[in-house]
């Protein structure tokens, strides 16, 4: 989905703000497995997936990694309390695929939204949008069994099992490996 259409499918903007608003973006050709953010830092930028795939994620104390988040195409990717709250990150956050991004910086993103209502509109549209998602996972990890919470992620990212290692899927599940692979076979023996 191109940045253009996602912007517009919230909010009617005129062409002029439009072609405003896209000139603060900047299109970054980014390598697979590359991290735009490591825990400690300060996420500066605001990513929009235009292709590819990414991931948020965090260490445990054992060292293991937990996938918090996957953003796939048309979506916008960070770290959403550092970067709004410019405060340093808790996430790493990674690209999983060669990626084609368009990024806009913090300050530029507060100029745009006090230069325009309707992007301040937009921004708390997208918000509430985001707040549900999470508020969904939340609810699927606490109240769901795991085939419930397998079933709900594939319809949040129907393509997902052929772009991300199981690892990353399992962990983001709240799931062993084993178990992610036992509802797995279920699906291919329907």
């Amino acid at each position: 989905m191109y940045l253009t259409d996602f912007l517009t499918s919230y909010v009617a903007f005129s062409h002029d703000e439009l072609q405003d608003i896209l000139s603060y973006f900047t299109k970054e050709d980014v390598k697979k497995n590359q991290l735009l953010v490591k825990k400690g830092q300060v996420c500066r930028r605001l990513y929009f997936v235009h292709k590819g795939m990414g991931r948020s994620y965090y260490l445990k104390e054992d060292g293991k990694e937990v996938t918090q988040w996957f953003f796939g195409d048309g979506v916008f990717m960070s770290s959403a309390d550092s970067f709004f709250n410019q405060s340093t990150s808790y996430y790493y956050l990674e690209t999983l695929e060669d990626s084609v991004l368009y990024s806009v910086s913090y300050d530029d993103l507060n100029h745009l939204l006090v230069k325009y209502h309707t992007m301040e509109r937009f921004t708390r549209l997208l918000a509430i949008t985001m707040l549900t998602k999470v508020a969904q996972k939340l609810n699927a990890i606490q109240f769901q069994t795991a085939r419930e919470r397998y079933d709900y992620m594939i319809a949040e990212f129907p393509n997902i099992a052929h772009r991300v290692p199981l690892g990353h899927i399992a962990s983001y599940l709240g799931m062993t490996q084993e178990t992610l692979s036992r509802i797995r076979k279920n699906d291919m023996n329907l």
